[in-house]
């Protein structure tokens, strides 16, 4: 009778460690199923991705661009009262509604990334203090800009698109290089629109300029 309650409690004893065993591997398989669930949230890849997917390069883009383009958005809202061409009023207006809009999704990239947006009105005198933007490449003066407020008729037309494209000129350089350097896909995308429509404004203003006998 010993020797088999001995053998009783050895066989029960057994049965108990295996199912501790099978309990214990079941409870870490939902533990290991809940934290591959947290890593696996939307939350966790998507601020990983977040920060992984731009670079410094992108982050120049959008804070040089910014002033960049509002610095061409006054020289457009000149336009409608001292131009004497209705093509020259046709491409300014143009320029503003392209280029408007993506000073905002600039804005809310760099915010998105936790770094200084340029600030409003910020131009060409100074670039509001942001690290790297004096000399910004097709920046226009503020004698330049003192000259296009005074101007009106076809002196206006003339001034304003020799400018327009040495600016435009500009904005495509910064954008080239923002598509072979940059990370963030829709900073690229962006870069390479701005190459494609700045590119043709440039032909075309420079086909009027001709036309002006400039």
């Amino acid at each position: 009778m010993t020797i088999r309650t001995l053998t009783r409690r050895a066989a029960l004893a057994a049965a108990t460690g295996l199912a501790s065993v099978v309990l214990a591997a079941c409870g870490g398989g939902s533990d290991d199923g809940g934290a591959h669930g947290a890593h696996g949230s939307p939350a966790s890849p998507s601020g990983s991705a977040g920060a992984a997917a731009h670079n410094a390069q992108d982050v120049t883009f959008a804070q040089g661009m910014i002033p960049h383009h509002q610095q061409a958005l006054e020289m457009a809202r000149l336009a409608a009262g001292r131009a004497s061409s209705a093509q020259v009023k046709d491409l300014a207006s143009r320029i503003e509604k392209a280029q408007d809009p993506e000073i905002r999704t600039m804005t809310g990239w760099l915010k998105a990334w936790g770094r200084q947006v340029p600030a409003a009105g910020t131009d060409h005198a100074g670039h509001g203090g942001m690290p790297g933007m004096s000399g910004m490449s097709g920046m226009m003066s503020d004698t330049d800009m003192a000259a296009l407020k005074k101007a009106s008729g076809k002196d206006f037309d003339t001034k304003f698109l020799s400018l327009m494209v040495e600016h435009h000129q500009g904005a495509v350089e910064m954008a080239t290089t923002e598509k072979d350097k940059g990370a963030y896909g829709p900073a690229k995308g962006m870069a390479g629109d701005i190459v494609g429509a700045q590119n043709a404004e440039i032909k075309q203003m420079k086909q009027l300029l001709g036309r002006n006998g400039s």
